[in-house]
């Protein structure tokens, strides 16, 4: 985990919202060294709450190592509102977040209310892992993804991180789902 304390928590992960996730990964790894990436496609949701209302959001996720921190390259895989489109038009891509594990998402929700930072985007994985992105637009210029620390996220973390010890390049691209 990084040092920096993204308003008030570690940072785990920085995210860069993309056209397409394998092309990406390929460069970033080509240009700064990143990876191997771990593909995640149309990320299933239990449910998904965008600025107050029900929300389809089917995204597609590449995960790898960069440096300490990890790089995320995500799409957005449906069409329509979204934390992605909040920030970016059709065709528009960049910076979109960084993220943090936190102890307890509800007293994380309660920090940012007492902020006076909205949550922009509350959902679920079917895996059962909550996440929410933090409206800190007018602040950074990008969101703050949180997510209750747990073993099953710091397994993945680890094993992306892992993975990135001794790799010699090969094998850049891995599927985690078809």
């Amino acid at each position: 985990m990084s040092n920096f304390q993204g308003l008030g928590y570690p940072v785990v992960q920085i995210a860069y919202f993309v056209e397409n996730i394998e092309s990406s990964a390929l460069l970033a790894n080509k240009r700064f060294g990143a990876g191997p990436f771990f593909i995640a496609r149309e990320i299933p949701l239990d449910w998904a709450i965008h600025r107050g209302r029900k929300s389809t959001l089917i995204h597609s996720s590449a995960y790898g190592q960069w440096g300490n921190v990890m790089l995320e390259l995500v799409q957005q895989d449906s069409t329509g509102a979204s934390p992605f489109r909040d920030l970016f038009d059709e065709g528009q891509f960049g910076l979109h977040h960084i993220a943090s594990m936190v102890p307890s998402l509800q007293q994380a929700y309660d920090h940012f209310q007492e902020q006076q930072i909205e949550i922009a985007t509350r959902a679920q994985t079917t895996s059962g892992v909550e996440f929410a992105f933090v409206d800190t637009l007018s602040i950074l210029g990008h969101f703050v993804e949180i997510y209750e620390d747990s073993e099953q996220l710091q397994g993945f973390y680890r094993m992306v991180a892992a993975a990135s010890e001794n790799w010699q390049g090969q094998e850049v691209l891995r599927y985690l789902n078809g």
